[in-house]
């Protein structure tokens, strides 16, 4: 019988083993967790689990699932985790997803594990694991089945499954540094003994009567470092080499293993040709694990901008509940809840304020230094801080479901995201790890055999280039790269969606821009109408009864003319809810018609009032195409048929829209305005802003086939808008970019959300994607280069175990400081 587990590896109990027939065959188990997990896997047809474990694996029984699964059904427990959307294609219910955090996530062949098993069942749309953050993205048809269902399925095949809260996974990773401390002080402990030791042995006892003595407390002082402190490279390299895959943690594992096996030889047999190397095993152990420590210590500092992001939401809020204060936990706060946020205090909650007005410090959403008036009406975000007076916010939106919230799991997908370039680099991993080996035991063959040198100069050589060419900088190089792009930018207002982005917009040549919104302010304005001097003369009040009439109409839109429009009114004090409206219809792209106190009214663009049988009035015509050539968009109406008059909007440039242009040009980067607007409109403005490629008179339908045309014709191209009436041209760009508040809309459809309207943005969006690319390939080039110095050093015997344990570490720490120097990008603005 087998004296480990057939699951996990762990020794089997001498007293009371499970065992059970699995595949024809008796199996051991060390519990009856595994037991029961192992059969569950092959019931399901998922025995390849065993066959899919890659690298760096560490297996264990399966994990206690939580208890009352059911709860988790309850829709007040789901209001604090569950995302909710509709069906598409007409289908009638909603899909819910969940973010939940399981543990007993080890490897990938867990990932292929969880997501076999969990799609084929009824009612589950989408189960897609992520490895570095051992989260599982679910998405179900809670018609067909329950998230408990789910959950306890998990648990059948060993993972436990939990609603993923930030809190946990910050502890999840305190946990795991917490065990290394405990493995690098142990080892830390023997090391120092052994140091005495290896002075004794160097200063002549090796030859003496206290030889045997000393090494039997070197083979006591090592034993236990290597089969604990080092018990995560040797179940890597095991769990490795069981699946056929040549993981980072082997090179190490054989190093440790085959000194410490040779030293125990010379132990056990007395031999007195030889010597002990017990001291080289605890040193280089130690050494690795301090290096992986700071590694550990060093990626969590470089990509921290995530952290601080999470410490801007409050953990609790002060509720007025029935004239009385209350102090309660965020979790709590529900939406139509009202909160007191007194000056001084960090808003907890998205919401309208109901009371009171202060200045509310927003940089950490719109990079805005300077605080911004609010009053009673206006929204408020969590994480922002109240400064003067004290305000009662009603409650609109809490946690996950809040800005900052929104920021926060865009910040945490793209740093768990993969570009291209990474998936390269870990196809090339396991050949490095097989070129290794290969080097150490020619190292070793050419010592022994060839040189004649002994077989301890020969071991202590191999050992030298098993630890030194370890791939831990080459598998760094683009994670880390991603990580500190994304989290950096997430500081700086631009949300990143995922690593790939970064990649793709490093090599964009083209970039298409929105006008109305995105190159201009989107505060549209009348400043001029011009009537038919027959309207005019019939009645003198008809320029404030057209007003009326247009504005009725416009208020059941929502396009930035009409609010233009119907602005002017209300500074007229129109009261436009006395009006008869009814019959509105709204024509994409041309403009609107209805009836207002039985009157037809049909305004937009001219050659469509034309097509609905309207004669143009000269005078109007010639007018529209005077204001057209000012960048100022004319809008027709016709009462009754007639051609009346027209209204003139116009729409101010942003400030530094010029200055964006002319950068982005200097990089020679092609620029186009696409717009919707009149041509004339559109090419005043392209002069405006210092000549670019114009395509105008293009409804918002029609953009998406702009951008594809751009693209046949080989271009990368970059598409810049809001976000919500370009969505389509969004999605089909190589990149998509929008600006604005980063509204459901725009999250959904971009690549890339600039959380302020400050369009440099766009241009350190587009330095930050170079930087990161750079970074990778420089991250590659240290790997490289690392390995072409030290790589012949330890082939030819000039570097002992001890210095490549040191040097080995110093290489991942290079990676991981240049993937933190993309932090200067910015540092040097602020």
């Amino acid at each position: 019988m087998a004296d480990s587990c057939f699951h996990c590896g762990l020794p089997v109990p001498p007293q009371a083993p499970f065992h059970t027939v699995v595949d024809g065959a008796e199996r051991a188990f060390c519990c009856l967790g595994c037991q029961s997990v192992c059969q569950a896997i092959y019931a399901a047809g998922l025995e390849g689990f065993y066959q899919r474990t890659p690298e760096g694996t560490l297996l264990a029984p399966p994990p206690e699932p939580p208890r009352d699964l059911d709860i988790y059904d309850i829709e007040e427990v789901q209001e604090e985790f569950v995302d909710i959307r509709p069906k598409g294609s007409g289908e009638r219910g909603e899909i819910r997803s969940i973010h939940l955090l399981v543990e007993g996530i080890h490897c990938a062949a867990c990932l292929w594990l969880i997501e076999r098993s969990l799609q084929p069942m009824a009612g589950v749309v989408k189960a897609n694991v992520n490895l570095s953050g051992k989260r599982l993205h679910l998405e179900w048809d809670n018609d067909q089945i329950e998230l408990s269902e789910v959950l306890q399925k998990l648990a059948t095949i060993g993972y436990a499954a939990v609603p993923f809260d930030p809190e946990s996974a910050e502890g999840q990773i305190k946990k795991q540094n917490r065990s290394m401390l405990f493995r690098m002080a142990f080892s830390g402990f023997t090391m120092m003994n052994l140091l005495w030791i290896s002075i004794a042995l160097y200063s002549g006892a090796d030859q003496g009567e206290f030889r045997e003595m000393f090494h039997w407390i070197g083979f006591a002082l090592a034993t236990p470092t290597l089969f604990y402190a080092g018990w995560p490279f040797l179940k890597g390299a095991y769990t490795g080499l069981r699946s056929f895959h040549l993981g980072m943690d082997l090179p190490i594992a054989i190093g440790a293993t085959v000194t410490w096996g040779y030293s125990s030889y010379i132990t056990f047999s007395q031999s007195m040709q030889g010597e002990v190397y017990f001291d080289t095993v605890v040193n280089f152990i130690f050494v690795i694990l301090v290096g992986r420590y700071l590694e550990a210590i060093s990626k969590r500092h470089a990509v921290a901008a995530t952290q601080r992001l999470m410490d801007l939401q409050p953990r609790v809020a002060t509720v007025l509940l029935n004239g009385e204060e209350k102090v309660a936990p965020i979790r709590t706060v529900k939406e139509g809840d009202t909160v007191i946020v007194k000056p001084g205090s960090k808003i907890p909650v998205d919401g309208i304020i109901s009371e009171g007005e202060s200045r509310i410090d927003e940089s950490m959403l719109s990079g805005e230094s300077n605080p911004v008036t609010k009053l009673a009406g206006d929204s408020v975000s969590a994480g922002t801080m109240n400064t003067i007076n004290p305000i009662l916010v009603k409650v609109s939106s809490t946690l996950k479901d809040t800005a900052l919230g929104r920021i926060i799991r865009l910040v945490e997908e793209a740093q768990a995201s993969r570009a291209p370039i990474q998936c390269t680099a870990d196809r090339i991993v396991p050949w490095f790890v097989a070129a290794t080996l290969f080097l150490a035991a020619s190292a070793f063959c050419y010592w022994f055999f060839i040189a004649g040198s002994g077989i301890e100069m020969a071991l202590m050589t191999a050992i030298a280039v098993l630890i030194i060419t370890c791939p831990c900088a080459f598998g760094l190089a683009t994670p880390m790269a991603i990580a500190v792009a994304s989290g950096q930018g997430a500081r700086h207002s631009i949300l990143i969606k995922n690593g790939a982005v970064l990649e793709t917009l490093s090599s964009i040549n083209h970039f298409v821009f929105d006008k109305t919104g995105t190159l201009t302010e989107g505060k549209m304005r009348l400043v001029e109408t011009h009537i038919t001097a027959a309207a005019n003369d019939t009645n003198s009040e008809f320029e404030r009864e057209l007003l009326t009439q247009v504005a009725a109409i416009e208020q059941r839109s929502e396009h930035p003319i009409a609010r233009a429009i119907v602005t002017a009114a209300n500074s007229e004090n129109i009261a436009l809810h006395d009006q008869n409206v009814k019959d509105i219809h709204y024509f994409s792209g041309h403009g609107i018609m209805g009836l207002v106190n039985q009157q037809q009214i049909i305004l937009g663009q001219l050659p469509w009032l034309e097509s609905n049988g309207i004669a143009a009035e000269p005078n109007l015509t010639q007018q529209s195409e005077t204001l057209e050539e000012q960048a100022v968009t004319p809008v027709h109406i016709a009462i009754d048929g007639k051609h009346v008059a027209l209204m003139g909007v116009s729409d101010s440039l942003r400030s530094d829209a010029r200055k964006m242009i002319d950068d982005l040009q200097r990089d020679q980067i092609t620029t186009t305005l696409l717009s919707g607007d009149r041509k004339k409109v559109a090419n005043a403005v392209a002069a405006q802003l210092g000549g670019m490629a114009v395509i105008a008179e293009v409804r918002p339908e029609e953009k998406h086939q702009m951008i594809k045309q751009l693209q046949q014709q080989g271009e990368q191209v970059a598409m810049v808008g809001d976000g919500i009436n370009d969505a389509p041209a969004l999605i089909q760009a190589n990149v998509g970019i929008a600006i604005g508040s980063g509204t459901d809309v725009s999250i959904e459809s971009a690549d890339i959300v600039l959380m302020d309207d400050e369009l440099d943005k766009i241009r350190q969006a587009a330095a930050l994607s170079r930087r990161t690319l750079k970074t990778i390939r420089q991250n590659i080039g240290i790997s490289i280069i690392y390995n072409i110095i030290m790589v012949p050093l330890a082939v030819s015997g000039f570097i002992t175990p001890l210095i490549a344990a040191i040097s080995m570490p110093i290489s991942s720490l290079l990676v991981i400081g240049n993937a933190a120097r993309i932090r200067t990008l910015f540092s040097k603005k602020e």
